[in-house]
Formats: structure tokens, sequence, C-alpha cells
């Protein structure tokens, strides 16, 4: 693929230290390693590196150009080749890259979902019901990238600009009509999907996450409300889920439809909300939940329709009613969305039932993504409305990541929960023990007792198993019929990372391992 300079600047503010009339670009990059002949190189500063300090490797590479923030002017005037200076190379890049592979999201239908839970179930759900209608889907996401049956690993939720524009070519290319999009915190926040306008948007909710890198709360709201205020395009649909748990008092979803209130009149905005018998424009009504279904009727602005999905819980019902109010928004029927979400819904380490075949008597096992506060208290109240005997969870909290979640984490699992296991989740280069003591003091605060020092018929109780291996097998191994057992954090994830390196690991076939171990000898 190659471009002239001068196209893929249209619309960029910038200078220029000579003129630019011929220059041909065959790729953009902000990376000097993968530079070549013709390369158009971007100077970011990163969080570990600055590109400025790569130039020369760049234009020994075969560099055609190079664009740099305009506080670096003094010092590269004097170069060859061109130097484009702009405001901020990282607001930039993605209108580059846009640019660079020909706008490729404007021939497509965008849907951005943002919140701290619930993007990657409800890109499945949506994904379901835009198959149902007849469209062909793509799905840019914490778990992969896939569109047509090509499928790979996702780096990142949102991809970087570059990878992220050359994915969405090869998608309109390969016949992609409708692309579902997980945007991160980090992805508005560091302009990652510049260049891209959105049909609809869903807010799903705002809690306590990624503190590591927003200062607060309030920033880490602004940088989500960036998708409705700066992306979603003229006419285009919001959708927010209603908040029922409030964070400091704050109701972060009836905050940002205030917010977009005000613009709705100037952009022609379409605002919807959803919620579970609630005031909202889509409600849903008559719920039953089950282990492995549930079943409800949907009213959208005065029009009912059942559902019957495989996916559990009522969190998964307010996923489901977030995708049914974008499938609104986008024009499709009710007897359509009811159609998709009939299909059965896998959603890798999402709630994700680990059974072993022909065993009855087991006690019931999901493996679930939750890794934040609100993520694990709302997991488990909903498996707490199955009705189960004891409710058991296995779960940790990151290294070098927010400490702060970690003894709130503790008081809800022991709380909610009648055993919790306490063990590792990516401690990175952090104490699994001194992480596991700090999640231990909120397990404590609850009145839990340690199993050493329990009753000899209590049925609660708490365990710290640095090993993750080990406290999946003595969760599984305590756990009876009518038990369920909730391995929390990991979700999809098959690695462990600790400060010696990354190994495999998989919850699910951890879990499958201990099932089989408990269900004894087949048969002969």
């Amino acid at each position: 693929m190659k471009k002239l300079l001068t196209d893929i600047l249209q619309g960029i503010d910038y200078t220029a230290n000579q003129q630019l009339s011929g220059v041909t670009v065959c790729s953009v990059t902000t990376d000097s390693r993968k530079v070549e002949k013709g390369s158009l190189f971007v100077c970011v500063q990163g969080l570990v590196a600055d590109g400025h300090n790569f130039i020369k490797a760049a234009m020994a590479q075969g560099a055609v150009a190079i664009v740099a923030n305009r506080e670096r002017k003094d010092t590269l005037s004097h170069l060859a080749i061109p130097v484009l200076w702009v405001a901020d190379t990282r607001k930039v890049i993605g209108d580059l890259a846009a640019a660079f592979y020909a706008h490729p999201s404007t021939g497509l239908t965008m849907i951005g979902l943002t919140g701290t839970n619930g993007k990657t179930t409800t890109s499945f759900i949506l994904e379901a019901i835009i198959r149902a209608a007849g469209f062909s889907p793509g799905v840019i996401g914490t778990i992969n990238y896939r569109y047509g049956g090509h499928e790979f690993p996702a780096r990142f939720t949102t991809p970087e600009p570059l990878e992220l524009q050359c994915l969405l070519r090869e998608m309109a290319d390969h016949g992609v009509t409708h692309v579902i999009m997980e945007v991160s915190s980090h992805a508005l926040a560091m302009h990652r999907i510049r260049g891209i306008s959105f049909a609809s948007a869903l807010f799903t909710n705002l809690t306590r996450d990624h503190l590591d890198f927003h200062a607060d709360m309030e920033a880490y709201y602004q940088a989500k409300k960036l998708l409705f205020t700066d992306y979603l395009r003229h006419g285009g649909t919001a959708v927010i889920l209603a908040d029922d748990v409030a964070e400091q008092d704050a109701k972060w979803g009836g905050r940002l439809y205030a917010d977009l209130k005000s613009l709705r009149q100037g952009r022609d905005l379409t605002l919807l909300t959803c919620g579970i018998e609630r005031d909202c424009d889509i409600v849903a009504t008559d719920c039953t939940f089950s282990v492995d279904r549930t079943t409800a009727t949907i009213t959208v602005m005065g029009r009912q329709f059942p559902i019957d999905s495989n996916l559990v819980g009522a969190f998964n019902l307010k996923n489901i009613l977030g995708a049914v109010g974008v499938a609104m928004g986008l024009g499709i029927e009710p007897a359509v969305i009811g159609l998709g979400l009939a299909t059965s819904i896998r959603v890798p380490g999402r709630l994700e039932a680990v059974t072993v075949a022909d065993s009855p008597g087991l006690p019931s096992v999901f493996v679930d993504y939750a890794h934040t506060p609100d993520a694990l208290q709302n997991v488990l109240l909903t498996l707490r409305q199955l009705n189960p005997n004891r409710l058991i969870v296995v779960f940790g909290c990151g290294g070098d990541r927010d400490p702060g979640k970690r003894q709130m984490m503790g008081e809800i699992a022991g709380r909610i929960a009648d055993l919790a296991v306490i063990t590792a989740d990516n401690s990175r280069s952090e104490s699994t023990e001194a992480i596991i003591a700090q999640i231990e003091q909120g397990v404590i605060s609850t009145g839990q007792k340690a199993l050493d020092q329990r009753g000899p018929q209590s049925p609660s109780g708490y365990a710290a198993i640095s090993n993750r291996g080990e406290a999946i097998a003595m969760a599984i191994a305590l756990a009876q019929d009518r038990d369920i057992v909730l391995l929390s954090g990991k979700g999809h994830e098959n690695y462990q990372i600790s400060a010696t390196g990354t190994i495999f690991f998989d919850d699910r076939l951890e879990a499958a391992k201990c099932l089989r171990l408990k269900s004894g000898p087949a048969p002969p």
C-alpha cells in the first residue's frame, strides 16, 4: 500500500521543515524497529521509551519523513528528510492511521462498548443478534479480535491506532458490516480510537478499577465519557445501563445521562436507559434464573417480547438489556433480537460452567473474570440467587495494580460466600503472601474464621493457599452436591505471572481435572 504523504495529512494541523509534494509513504509506524524504506515514522512518547530518541535509527532504515512534537522543533530542524511538527503525536497517530488505511470505519457500522464490567459478554450477545439479523459482525475485544472465521489473540482490549485501523481495513475488505468494539478507558485517554465515528455506544457501569492508571474515579469517568462526547456520531444512539450499586454515592450511569441530555438536541442523539424492574426505556420483568438459563419479558418503549438465554444470572440479564438497547438503536426488530438471544452463547471465562459428562452429584463450578470489587460482588450475588447449599469462592488480587481494592474484595467474599479461599492471581513483582495478607484482613472483618479455627459443624470460613492449583483442588474437594464453586479473577486467561516469570495455567482445565478426580473412576 502506498499513499502520498500530503493525502494522509488532510485535516491535520502541522508545520514542516520543507516541501512535501511527491513524498510517497509505504507504511506508518511508531516503532523504529519496524521502519522500512518509505516509512513515515511517528515519534510517540510512551511510558517507557520516547520515539524522538530513535529518529536516527528510523532514518538509517529508510524513513522518508518524521512526525514529531512541536516542542522538539529546535533540535530537529536540521534533518535532511521532511519533519512534520504537531502539538501531540499521540493524538494525531489515529488520524494518520485512519487516512493511511483509507478510513475503513466509514463503510462499517461501528458499535462502541465501554464500562468497567460486562463489555466482553455484551460483545458476544451483540454478535449473535447481528448475525441473526443477517449481517456480518466483527468483534474487537478483550478475549480476541475476530471476523468471518478469522480469529486473532488480543494484546489489548482496544488495539493501538495503527493495528486498529489495519484490522478495520481487513474487516471492511472481507465483507464485515458491523464492528463491535470494546473501548477501554486506556484507549480513550490515549486517543487510540481517533478517526472513528460510532453509530451506537453503550455504557455498562463504572466501578473501582485501573486506579493505577487514572488519578481517581472522576478521571476514570471523564475518560469513559469521551466515547459519547467525542466519538458518537450525530444521529447516533447512546445506551446507558441504570446503576443499582453506588460507588462513593456517585451514580455514574445517571450522571452520564444528565451530561448527555445537554448534547442530545444539538447532535440529534437518541438516549436509551436499561434496567431490571426499573423506570427505564428498556426493562426486564418476570425474570427467572437457574444454573443454566435466564428467562424474562423485555419491554422496549411499550413493545414486549420474551427472551430465553443460556446466560446465567441477573448481571448477565443486564448485559442482555444493554445489547437489546444497541440492537434497537440499529433498527433490528425484537423478533430478530429474540432469535439471536435464543442461540447458545458461550463467553470464555465469563460465568463459564465447568462440567464433567455423566457425573451426577458433583458441585456446580463456574469460572469468571471478576477481578474488581463490584464485579466480584455482582457475580457472588448472582450465584447466591440460585440458592446453593454453600457458595465457595476462590480468588486473589493482581500485583503491581491498585492495592486499595484488596481488602475490599476480601470483605465482599467474606460477607457473601460461605467459604473463601484466597490465593494467587498474577502477583507479578509483588509477594503473593503479602497480597493474600491484605485480602485476608477484609475477610476477617466479616467475622469469618480460618478453617482450622472453625467449629466442627461450621459450614463457613476461609483459607489462604498461595498455590492457585492447590486452592482450586481444595475448594472442589470440600464442595458437595448442590454447592456452587466460583473460581474468580482469571476467566479466559491461561497463564499466571509471578516474580519468577509466566507459566501456563487455566482455571477451567484445573477445575475439570479436579471434578474428574472427585467423580471417581469411570465405570467398566
